[in-house]
């Protein structure tokens, strides 16, 4: 098997520059080499450490009133399992929108017939905190609010702390998904007064698919007693079973989680969210710098622009074509993202993951073949 394993490991992966799934390290693939019970001392040894370092990297602790909840399955399930789990019989939802993955908040709370209403803005543009305030002031029915931290859509950088001022000041539960920003952007959760942040494990930390975890103020999570509307998604039942015994109530992913400690590990080695946010700010510099100088347009202002995804305007010409540009550069090892927005064509570059400066170069080099492939024309600078 191991022979087996390492004939097929011969051939490199492709680079990933993507939101996730995206490029891990070797030593993080190796971390799940090996299998280990879910009810194993070991594993559930595992498991307290993972919660512990991640409210760490929060900026919070157990000690402050602060818990780190793991939810099986992707990005999408950890925070349908707090919209789900968190809002009472007769709450009401306020979603700030400016992005696909806020829409996805709309529908979840759409689906659960929980009311919801929406403030939204041009995907690449952020919310005045005035209109949330006022939004706020006009209608009490208004429970919860929630709003994404970096909007993967268009890479847009939301200012979560300052609607997080006016949600405390107003009384109601703030909910932010920090899906694509956690352990890469700085993120106050306390000071910005966050009762729910919700990511997952592979974002910016470089861990693999498999689960999601919740950063949740304590007294907000348990006054959600018999508010659940799933079985499997109810958040504070999750928290009491890891409490108890330790382990997850369902069959978790122990290999994501053997993946996440390592990335946690490397995380730390880098320097931790300030670390590596330098080393993303860095290859987000080059991405920008290179494209500009071939003609491409970015979408979101350099002001409201996350180091995390870069979506690009499709070049204005008629030999441009996205699906032949993305398989010239997937031939070459190279994956890039297609667009998800309703108001113009474009395409995306993620710059996390393991990436460096020297692979944003590659990139720009095998984009500038690309368009010469096309008969794309490249404006002289």
């Amino acid at each position: 098997m191991r022979r087996g394993l390492s004939a097929a490991m011969q051939k490199p992966d492709k680079l990933l520059f993507t939101p996730g799934p995206l490029t891990t390290s070797l030593s993080v693939k190796e971390a799940m080499l090996r299998d280990l019970g879910s009810r194993d001392e070991e594993f559930i040894a595992l498991v307290r450490s993972v919660r512990e370092r991640l409210l760490r990297f929060a900026g919070v602790s157990q000690a402050r009133g602060f818990e780190a909840v793991l939810m099986q399955g992707s990005g999408t399930f950890g925070v349908e399992s707090v919209i789900s789990s968190v809002l009472p019989e007769h709450g009401k939802l306020l979603v700030l929108v400016n992005g696909a993955y806020c829409e996805r908040i709309v529908q979840m709370a759409t689906r659960l017939k929980i009311p919801v209403g929406t403030i939204r803005c041009a995907e690449n543009e952020t919310h005045e905190p005035a209109a949330l305030e006022s939004a706020l002031q006009r209608d009490a029915a208004i429970t919860h609010v929630c709003a994404v931290h970096c909007e993967t859509t268009t890479g847009v950088l939301n200012p979560i702390a300052d609607f997080g001022r006016l949600v405390g000041a107003a009384g109601r539960t703030y909910i932010v998904d920090a899906m694509s920003s956690f352990g890469a952007i700085p993120i106050d959760v306390e000071g910005a007064g966050i009762d729910f942040l919700i990511s997952s494990a592979n974002k910016c930390i470089e861990g693999v698919p498999g689960f999601a975890f919740v950063i949740a103020r304590r007294a907000a999570l348990e006054a959600s007693a018999g508010r659940a509307r799933s079985l499997s998604l109810d958040l504070l039942a999750q928290w009491q079973g890891l409490e108890k015994t330790g382990q997850f109530r369902f069959t978790p992913p122990t290999h994501a989680l053997l993946a996440f400690g390592q990335a946690l590990k490397e995380l730390d080695d880098e320097g931790g969210v300030a670390g590596r946010n330098a080393r993303y700010t860095a290859n987000h510099r080059v991405i920008a710098r290179g494209m500009a100088e071939m003609g491409f347009r970015a979408y979101v202002p350099t002001a409201r622009q996350a180091p995390i995804i870069t979506a690009f305007h499709y070049p204005a010409h008629p030999n441009f074509r996205f699906d032949e540009f993305y398989r010239w550069l997937s031939d070459k090892g190279l994956v890039i993202y297609p667009g998800k927005l309703s108001q113009a064509d474009c395409f995306r570059i993620g710059n996390i993951g393991r990436l460096y400066e020297k692979d944003m170069l590659a990139l720009l080099g095998s984009i500038r073949e690309a368009l010469h492939a096309l008969d794309v024309p490249i404006p002289v600078t």
